[in-house]
């Protein structure tokens, strides 16, 4: 039987959202901007998030040192304008990690029935 490590303790919880959104980060590579996040989301598990969300979620998660931002450099297909592309940082690493181990070891033996739900 797997168990979480000691370490995993103090790592933060992460809702539902907040791993669909470290996960996207993950899939589409460090530097991501919210737009790209949310369809990303949408595509994968059906969830329209509005852009609010997506957007309130990442500033939630950056004053909990999850996630780091940074400003683009203007873009003339944007009308001059920047983007704001977001990193995971290490706080977000090591939560997502324990919420990944954590399911991993409460599933560990019982997928098939899990499947069939």
């Amino acid at each position: 039987m797997k168990q979480i490590e000691a370490s995993d303790y103090y790592a933060p919880i992460l809702g539902e959202f907040e791993q669909f959104v470290l996960l996207a980060l993950v899939r589409l590579g460090n530097g991501a901007y919210g737009a790209a996040i949310r369809r990303e989301i949408r595509e994968r598990t059906g969830r329209d998030a509005s852009v609010g969300t997506v957007y309130m979620t990442l500033g939630r998660m950056e004053k909990k040192k999850m996630v780091v931002s940074y400003i683009g450099i203007p873009s003339a297909y944007r009308g001059g304008r920047r983007r704001k592309h977001y990193l995971i940082d290490a706080g977000g690493q090591r939560a997502l990690g324990r919420a990944f181990r954590a399911v991993t070891a409460m599933t560990e033996g019982i997928e098939p029935e899990l499947l069939k739900l």
